[in-house]
C-alpha cells in the first residue's frame, strides 16, 4: 500500500496524545512504516494494537533506521526531553534523516534544534499545525513550517501530507512556529468577539442560533463561528483545543512579543480571560468557553 505520493518510508512518531495518535495513524494508513513512541508505554501499545506496525521503548530506538522523525509533545521542555541524552531521537537518527517537529513550541527552540540536528547530519523543520484534534482526525490539518534548508521542507512534505490538507514553508528555522503565534492571536480575538456578540444577543431578547445563522453569510463569518457558534450559546465547551493549550501558546507569543517589540494589548488581555475561566474549572473546556465569562457573571 502506498501513500498519496506513491511512496512508502520508514517513519517515527514521538508523542501519541490527542493530536499525535490520529496523525500517526493516518501515516500507517498511507503505507508508511510506523514506529512509536510515547511517556506512556500503555498509549503506545495501545495503538500499536488498533494500527499495527510497532513500539519502541525510547525515542532513540524510535528514530533508529528511520527516514523521518516527526514529534508532537507538549512544549519546549518536552521537545528537549525526547531530542537530546542517550535515549534522545538524535542518539539513534541517522545522518540523511530529517526531524520534524509539530509541538507547537517557541521559535527560539526551533532554532535550537535546527542547529543540533545540523551538527549530527539530520535535517530539521519546525512545523506546527492547526486545525485542532477535528483536522488531526480528519488528515485536514494546515502545516506552518520553518527549514533553514528548503530540501529538507520538500523531502518532509509528501510525508505530512498524509494528515495535512495544506503545508507552507514559511521560512528559515522559526518561521512555523511563529506563523502559529500569528495563528492563535488571531483565533483568541475572534473567539472573544464571538462570545460577546452571542452575548449580546442573549441579552438583547434576540435568538442566538438564529442571529448566528444569519450573520454567519456576512462579513462576520468565522471557522470559529461555524463551528463552535451554536455550541457557545448553548454553553457547551467539552470538546475541540483546551483552555490550557491555549494559555500555553498564549504564553509563548507573549513571550515573542517582549523580545520582538510587538504590541498585543487584545491578546493578553484575552489571557487573563482564559486565567479566570481556569479558575472556574475550565481547564480543560474548550477555547469557546470565552462566553461563560459573560453569560454567568
Amino acid at each position: 500500500m502506498t501513500g498519496k505520493t506513491g511512496s512508502v518510508s520508514n517513519v517515527a512518531f514521538i508523542g501519541l496524545g490527542v493530536m499525535g495518535t490520529p496523525m500517526a495513524r493516518h501515516l500507517a494508513a498511507a503505507g508508511h512504516q510506523v514506529t512509536v513512541y510515547n511517556r506512556t508505554p500503555e498509549k503506545a501499545l495501545a495503538w500499536v494494537a488498533l494500527y499495527g506496525n510497532r513500539a519502541a521503548p525510547t525515542p532513540r530506538e524510535a528514530a533508529d533506521g528511520a527516514e523521518f522523525v516527526l514529534l508532537c509533545v507538549g512544549n519546549d521542555d518536552d521537545v528537549r526531553q525526547v531530542v537530546y541524552g542517550p535515549d534522545g531521537v538524535l542518539a539513534g537518527v541517522a545522518a540523511g534523516a530529517v526531524l520534524v517537529d509539530h509541538t507547537t513550541a517557541s521559535a527560539e527552540v526551533a532554532k535550537e534544534l535546527a542547529e543540533a540536528a545540523a551538527e549530527f547530519g539530520v535535517g530539521f523543520v519546525d512545523a506546527p499545525v492547526s486545525g485542532g484534534q477535528a483536522g488531526a482526525e480528519n488528515g485536514q490539518l494546515t502545516v506552518m513550517c520553518g527549514s533553514d534548508d528548503e530540501a529538507f521542507y520538500e523531502l518532509a512534505r509528501p510525508v505530512m501530507e498524509a494528515y495535512a490538507k495544506a503545508t507552507s514553508l514559511m521560512g528559515p528555522a522559526g518561521s512555523g512556529q511563529l506563523t502559529k503565534m500569528v495563528n492563535q492571536i488571531c483565533i483568541a480575538g475572534v473567539v472573544q468577539g464571538l462570545a460577546e456578540g452571542i452575548n449580546f444577543a442573549a441579552k438583547a431578547g434576540l435568538d442566538p442560533d438564529a442571529v448566528i445563522d444569519v450573520i454567519r453569510y456576512g462579513a462576520a463569518q468565522s471557522w470559529q463561528m461555524e463551528n463552535r457558534g451554536h455550541t457557545m450559546a448553548k454553553g457547551e465547551f467539552d470538546f475541540g483545543f483546551a483552555v490550557e493549550w491555549m494559555r500555553k501558546d498564549l504564553g509563548i507569543v507573549l513571550a515573542e512579543a517582549d523580545r520582538n517589540g510587538a504590541r498585543l494589548p487584545v491578546t493578553a488581555l484575552i489571557d487573563q480571560f482564559y486565567a479566570q475561566v481556569i479558575a472556574r474549572g475550565g481547564r480543560r473546556w474548550d477555547t469557546s468557553s470565552l462566553i461563560h465569562l459573560l453569560a454567568n457573571d
